[in-house]
């Protein structure tokens, strides 16, 4: 078959194909023009989740009449001064968006510049444009896009429901308004209620609100400012705390130089900086801008503009992870029961078991209640007080008090110091289920786990020690021989100079055991068995590309769970106390290493509410 020149309308629409996947594709290509105009409010419309109709109008400068007859030309564009692809400084800039949409829709644009004394609208039909004719506008863009991709009848059966298309546009503006909060956007449809976001106060403040309007008040509530920078290179927006999180990372919003984008690297960034707060099946919600010199990002490596390349990789994935790290550090005492009202919906009376109606009991319905005098008795009705001292109700509700003694009890003791409890978590009163502490504060309590708390403790000193000059070790004075499977055994053993570095020394004892000479002086008596059990555990999930600082922070970890306080552990006041103070003073203590809140703080006036005091 001989070499032949396709057709321009051919071209077009294989063009198409890689710009315009599905409707929110042309959505975010127009609302990119929208934004590359300077428009202060931009409104999007939809009909059939966009294939049947997408109607963008925008307050932007608007084109002239020769600028509109060419602007839907292929490779025509107004947004490069020159040929250097790498000064990109605006959304849009290939010159596709336009003719490629045109090619399989019906397109029609209106549009008014301010130095043309009225509007001027053109048709694009499957890619046969029409003559430039006069219209009624009073300013920017208006742009309706009908049928898409009637032209390409293989590509529009491959679209989803209505629902699902008009889902996908809608998380297209959702990153576009986040992106520019300054811009003020809405979005109506068939499918959907209608939705502003108003337009935003510049700086940070500003940029929260709208980040709270678009991903929730429980973002809002949780949010950690974030920032750093280095060599022109600079990293900001907010994080969620460790208390908000998702079931996939479709919560991580990424934007490099004001362009939504979706980048391996950044995301890989985010889940290093969480590692060490989150549980392995949960990940966080972030809203991250990187801006930076466009000299030092190519935007030009996807036909969509979703994925760029930097540079300097390096710098902009330690830029990121410092700036999470510091932002989590900062605010490492925020809990999942501090950041929002669970804990207080949790201690009400309707959703207690057991609870008293709300109406109180019907005490003519208790088995002690005493029932009126019978005719025969010819006698009058008891007092209530003779009542309930014949049936013995007052021992009997005496006796509800006696429930036994608290495991940890200090109010044998004299009242808390005011220093103790004018500290951040307050005195220890005493411990409940051997579990968990009940502390005193000035204006309020708080409620500890003690294994999740003293985890995290074990943790940090474990990782302070490897940086500081190497884990303190203890050697046995009888080597411990762990039995396993082969396999296991041979993964424990290849990684033996990892777990050297925190103090367990283990060796091969034959094919199926291990001998374990030497265990972290931090963890005390610890089973080994167990230990090694878990490690290997772990070690099974490790990738070869997992860097050597995250697998030892698994290490370090794991032999923190097994080193710390155990539930079930009857605690002295002192200890209790000591505790409470080593939690105050250790990093971010407000969850264990596994993700999981360490302390419940409820305050006087949330106490005071639940029981109708104000």
């Amino acid at each position: 078959m001989p070499v032949r020149q396709l057709p321009i309308q051919i071209v077009n629409r294989i063009a198409a194909g890689e710009v315009v996947e599905r409707p929110a594709s042309a959505v975010k290509e127009l609302v990119e023009n929208a934004i590359d105009a300077g428009a202060a409010r931009i409104d999007i419309f939809t009909e059939g989740g966009g294939r049947r109709r997408i109607a963008i109008t925008d307050d932007g400068a608007g084109m002239t009449r020769d600028d509109l007859a060419l602007s839907v030309d292929r490779h025509a564009t107004s947004k490069l001064d020159d040929e250097d692809l790498l000064r990109i400084r605006t959304l849009g800039f290939r010159g596709e968006a336009l003719p490629s949409i045109g090619a399989v829709s019906k397109l029609a644009i209106t549009t008014r510049h301010a130095s043309e004394p009225h509007a001027w609208a053109l048709n694009v039909d499957a890619g046969t444009k029409s003559d430039v004719m006069p219209a009624a506008l009073t300013s920017g863009t208006r742009v309706e896009v009908s049928d898409l991709f009637y032209a390409t009848p293989a590509r529009l059966k491959f679209l989803k429901t209505d629902r699902t298309e008009a889902e996908a546009v809608r998380e297209v503006v959702r990153r576009l308004a986040m992106a520019r909060p300054d811009i003020a956007f809405s979005l109506s449809g068939e499918e959907r209620a209608p939705v502003t976001w108003a337009a935003a106060l510049p700086g940070a403040a500003g940029r929260l609100t709208r980040l709270g309007d678009i991903l929730g008040a429980d973002f809002r509530a949780s949010a950690i400012e974030v920032r750093s920078g280095r060599d022109g290179v600079s990293v900001e927006g907010f994080a969620a705390a460790p208390s908000l999180t998702r079931a996939n990372a479709l919560g991580q919003y990424l934007f490099v130089n004001g362009r939504p984008v979706r980048d391996k690297l950044i995301l890989g960034a985010v889940r290093a900086a969480y590692a060490d707060y989150l549980p392995r099946d949960r990940h966080p919600v972030v809203a991250l801008f990187v801006t930076l010199d466009t000299q030092e990002v190519d935007a030009n490596v996807h036909p969509a503009k979703t994925e760029v390349r930097f540079r300097n990789a390096g710098l902009v994935r330690a830029l990121i992870v410092h700036a999470l790290k510091e932002g989590l550090a900062r605010e490492g005492k925020r809990t999942a029961a501090n950041s929002d009202g669970a804990a207080i919906m949790a201690f009400r009376p309707g959703n207690m078991p057991g609870s008293i109606p709300r109406g109180g009991w019907d005490w003519r319905r208790s088995p002690n209640y005493p029932t009126a005098p019978s005719a025969y008795d010819g006698g009058a009705a008891p007092s209530y007080a003779q009542s309930f001292e014949a049936s013995g109700f007052a021992e009997a509700a005496q006796a509800v008090f006696d429930t036994g003694a608290p495991t940890a009890d200090l109010r044998a003791n004299a009242m808390p110091t005011g220093d103790l409890l004018d500290r951040p978590l307050g005195a220890a009163r005493t411990q409940i289920h051997e579990t968990y502490i009940v502390s005193q504060t000035r204006d309020g309590l708080v409620v500890v786990d003690q294994h999740a708390a003293h985890e995290r403790i074990v943790y940090e000193r474990l990782k302070a020690a490897l940086e500081r000059n190497g884990v303190q070790r203890q050697i046995l004075l009888i080597p411990e021989i762990v039995e396993m499977d082969e396999s296991t055994v041979e993964k424990l053993v290849a990684r033996a100079d990892e777990l050297e570095k925190f103090g367990l020394s283990i060796e091969s004892f034959g094919p199926g055991a291990v001998a374990v000479r030497e265990t972290p002086s931090l963890l005390g008596k610890t089973d080994a068995a167990s230990l090694l059990r878990d490690l290997a555990e772990h070690m099974a999930e490790w990738d070869e590309a997992l860097p050597l600082e995250r697998r030892l922070m698994h290490v370090a970890a794991t032999m923190a769970c097994h080193g710390s306080v155990r539930a079930g552990r009857i605690l002295k006041p002192e200890e209790m106390n000591a505790l409470l103070r080593e939690m105050e003073v250790t990093p971010n203590s407000g969850q264990c290493n596994h993700g999981r809140p360490t302390y419940v703080e409820l305050s006087l006036a949330d106490i005071e509410k639940l029981f109708g005091r104000r």
